[in-house]
């Protein structure tokens, strides 16, 4: 198979499937790759470094989805790229299809290619490798978020969020103590808030009250407690997730309007829905909105905005299951590694996921992954 590496079409989108050195490993496997020109710009790598990992440079989406057979992207397709689609053809993404507009998903059934979101690859142990470290970065990068959208002149409340001597830090409540909510725990910590978290697990509550030696809040999440923490918070992080499914809104905009003024929602679940009632997707560069005087912060390519770190995060993952389906072909390589064949969303005119499946025909299905987590 060729592998193509396509410019992101989408705006505010930086990031790259695979970083130069990735491309070379590929090539020196006997891979043949195809890099349209300036795809990597964003994420700070050049066409030299990509001509001198042995790729070839093509110069416009349409030769570079015409001439390969593996298409590894980031994001959902854009209607520009539907054209482009051919049978038999595999597209390998961010594609967070339970979220997306149908057409998507239609277009995909229509062509007959091979859709895989990589966010729902899983592990031998029912974990999503490839998920997990864009999630830990979305959920390290809540506190600089945070720390910009209490301030004055970005509309907040004018709070610092690690305080100061006799002055009380931000109060941060996480939604989800999954990769996610954990690694902003952490980092909210790290940078001095106070922080609390729920979920419906109590194990994992259990670890982080351990972990963190008591310094975080932990409640088991009910609407109860739900409206208890959200009457005090300065910040809310909605870090939930079903893999493959649409995200459950457990927040409501009555519950929204109970916060205080000026606060802040960051909602890092927004690319499968989101748990906030009140959420939409918005932008990098237009970030933000307001409803019932709260601040929501719903980008759902949060980690585009280290678009390096997270090329080279995504990779260091995701090679592996590019130079299998490369080398061995489609059914050889998911045959032979069931969880990356729980990455396949939609294949030769059929929806194989069970959670997309059930969403599309309105028949719950058992995923056979243990269900969601918050």
């Amino acid at each position: 198979m060729i592998v193509g590496l396509p410019r992101a079409s989408s705006r505010d989108e930086f990031r790259v499937g695979l970083p130069p050195r990735a491309v070379r490993t590929l090539v020196e496997r006997g891979i043949d790759v195809c890099v349209e020109r300036k795809a990597g710009t964003g994420a700070g790598f050049t066409d030299d470094q990509y001509a001198d990992a042995g790729a070839r440079i093509l110069h416009g989406p349409e030769e570079l989805w015409g001439r390969t057979d593996l298409v590894v992207k980031v994001g959902p397709l854009a209607p520009e790229q539907f054209d482009f689609l051919r049978s038999e053809q595999i597209v390998v993404s961010t594609l967070h299809l339970a979220a997306a507009d149908a057409r998507q998903v239609d277009i995909l059934l229509e062509r007959g290619c091979t859709a895989i979101d990589v966010t729902t690859i899983e592990d031998e142990h029912g974990r999503l490798p490839v998920l997990v470290p864009l999630s830990q970065i979305a959920g390290r990068m809540v506190p600089q978020i945070a720390a910009r959208y209490l301030q004055t002149d970005h509309g907040g409340p004018g709070i610092l969020l690690g305080g100061a001597p006799a002055v009380p830090p931000a109060e941060v409540v996480v939604v989800g103590a999954g990769t996610v909510g954990r690694h902003a725990v952490r980092a909210c910590l790290g940078a001095g808030a106070r922080v609390t978290l729920l979920d419906s697990d109590f194990e994992r509550l259990s670890e982080v009250d351990w972990s963190s030696g008591g310094s975080v809040t932990t409640f088991l999440a009910t609407e109860a407690t739900l409206r208890k923490t959200l009457a005090y918070a300065d910040v809310v992080v909605g870090a939930v997730l079903i893999p493959g499914a649409r995200t459950p809104h457990l927040v409501t905009r009555e519950m929204v309007g109970s916060m205080r003024d000026r606060s802040l929602l960051i909602d890092i679940s927004v690319d499968q829905g989101g748990c906030f009632e009140t959420s939409r997707p918005t932008r990098l560069s237009d970030p933000t909105y307001v409803v019932e005087g709260i601040t929501h912060y719903c980008v759902p390519n949060l980690p585009s905005l280290v678009a390096r770190s997270a090329t080279y995060a995504t990779a260091n993952v995701l090679l592996p299951h590019v130079a299998a389906l490369a080398e061995h072909g489609y059914a050889a390589a998911v045959t032979a590694d069931p969880g990356l064949r729980k990455g396949v969303n939609v294949h030769a005119g059929e929806i194989v996921h069970p959670a997309l499946r059930s969403l599309r025909t309105g028949i719950v299905e058992d995923p056979g992954n243990g269900g969601g987590t918050l």
